[in-house]
C-alpha cells in the first residue's frame, strides 16, 4: 500500500510535514499507489491514481529525514526559504523578482494563501532541495512543454502521468491514446506510413520544433537539453511534446560552467548531448556549446521518423524527399546554436512538416489537456 511505500502518514498526523495532497494520500486514501516506476540511489518514482487519473509521485530522496532540516541559529526559516527561492530563480535564468513574487512562486501548487506554518516551511524546504521540482515549478506557467506539477505532500510531489518514449519502438512514442485507439486496432492503424499514424507523427514533430523555439528564445537564458532521447519526453493527448525528465537540462549560465573544463582533445568537451571545442593552447573547453537542441533532435528523433524505411510507399514523393534532405542537413549542420543557418533549417523543417500535414485528411484527434497515457 502507499502508506508503506511513501512513509509520510505518521509525520503528517504529527504536524511535521504537510501539503495539499496529504489529506487524500494519508487520510481519505483517494490517492492510491499502483506501482513503482523507478527506485535507485534513494530516488523514488511511483505511479498512482488520483481522482480517476494516473499521476506520478516523485522524490529525490525516499525519506523526509534525509533532507537538510530548517534548524539552528542564523536566519529564520522563512528567510532561508525566501533566499533559496530567489537563488533558484536566478540560477534558472529567470528574473529573481521581489519578495512578494518569490513568496507566490515558492508556495506548493494549490496551497492556501495564509502565512506559512512550520510544517509548510519544512515541507517546502525539502522540495526546494530537489532540482527537478524547482525546474518544473519555475516553468509551470511559462511553458506547455514542461510536465505539470499537480501538488505535493512533504518531500513528495505529484506530476501529470505521461508514457515516456522508447528508442526500441517503431514510432518512438505510443500513438494509441492520441488516436483514440487500443489493442489490435492501434497496432494496425498507428503507423507513420499509415494516414492516421502519419498525421500524428507530423503533429508531434511540429510540437518538437515549437519546444526547440521556446527553449532557445522565450526565456532570459537559453535552455540546453543535454540528454535528448525518447525516454525523457512524453506526449499529451493534444500531441504536445513534454519534457518529463530534466535532470540534464541547464540554462545558459550553468551550461557554460559545465562545459568550461580542462581538456586535451575535443572528446574531453563532450557532456552527453552538449558539446564544445577544446582550446589546445589553454587546454580548456570553450564555454560555448557548438551544437544545438535542434541538431540533436534531428539526429536522434527526426532521422528515425523520416527515414526511407518508415516512409514506405511515399519515400519517393517530392515533399518526402525534401524532408529527408532537410532532416539530414539539420542533423549534420555545423556552427552550433548561434548560427543563423540553424534557424533557417528550423523554418524549412516547419514549412515542410506543415505542407505534408495538409496532404493528410483531417483526423479526429482528441485535444484534451487531461494528463494521460500518450
Amino acid at each position: 500500500m502507499i502508506k508503506q511505500t511513501v512513509h509520510v502518514p505518521v509525520a503528517v498526523r504529527g504536524g511535521v510535514l504537510t501539503g495539499d495532497l496529504c489529506e487524500e494520500l494519508c487520510v481519505s486514501r483517494r490517492l492510491e499507489y499502483r506501482r513503482c516506476l523507478y527506485y535507485e540511489n534513494g530516488k523514488k518514482v511511483m505511479q498512482a491514481d488520483w481522482q480517476g487519473l494516473p499521476i506520478v509521485l516523485k522524490s529525490k530522496l525516499e525519506n523526509f529525514s534525509s533532507y537538510e532540516a530548517l534548524e539552528g541559529a542564523g536566519p529564520s526559516p522563512w528567510d532561508m526559504v525566501l533566499f533559496a527561492t530567489l537563488e533558484i530563480r536566478s540560477a534558472l535564468g529567470l528574473d529573481a523578482g521581489d519578495a512578494r513574487e518569490a513568496w507566490q512562486w515558492s508556495r506548493p501548487p494549490g496551497g492556501p494563501s495564509q502565512p506559512f506554518s512550520r510544517a509548510e516551511l519544512a515541507s517546502l524546504w525539502s522540495l526546494l532541495q530537489q532540482e527537478e521540482y524547482t525546474f518544473f515549478r519555475a516553468l509551470q506557467d511559462l511553458s506547455r512543454h514542461v510536465v505539470k506539477v499537480l501538488g505535493s505532500c512533504g518531500h513528495f510531489y505529484a506530476v501529470e502521468y505521461l508514457v515516456a518514449g522508447h528508442a526500441w519502438t517503431q514510432n518512438l512514442f505510443s500513438l494509441e491514446a492520441p488516436l483514440g485507439l487500443s489493442g489490435k486496432g492501434a497496432a494496425s492503424s498507428a503507423r507513420p506510413g499509415g494516414r492516421s499514424g502519419k498525421d500524428t507523427v507530423l503533429r508531434i514533430a511540429l510540437s518538437f520544433l515549437d519546444m526547440v523555439r521556446q527553449f532557445e528564445s522565450d526565456f532570459s537564458n537559453r535552455l540546453h537539453l543535454c540528454d535528448i532521447k525518447p525516454e525523457n519526453f512524453g506526449v499529451r493527448r493534444d500531441l504536445t511534446v513534454v519534457a518529463i525528465d530534466v535532470d540534464m537540462a541547464f540554462f545558459e549560465p550553468k551550461m557554460r560552467n559545465i562545459l568550461e573544463q580542462t581538456c586535451t582533445s575535443d572528446e574531453d568537451c563532450n557532456f552527453f548531448d552538449c558539446i564544445s571545442k577544446c582550446n589546445m593552447k589553454e587546454n580548456k573547453c570553450g564555454p560555448k556549446r557548438v551544437n544545438s537542441n535542434l541538431q540533436v533532435i534531428c539526429d536522434k528523433i527526426f532521422r528515425h521518423w523520416f527515414s526511407p524505411e518508415l516512409l514506405g510507399t511515399r519515400v519517393g514523393l517530392p515533399l518526402e524527399v525534401e524532408l529527408q534532405h532537410a532532416v539530414q542537413d539539420c542533423a549534420e549542420m555545423a556552427g552550433g546554436e548561434n548560427d543563423v543557418h540553424s534557424w533557417h533549417v528550423h523554418s524549412r523543417l516547419q514549412s515542410l512538416l506543415s505542407q505534408l500535414l495538409q496532404d493528410v485528411p483531417a483526423q479526429t484527434i482528441g485535444h484534451s489537456h487531461r494528463a494521460e497515457n500518450a
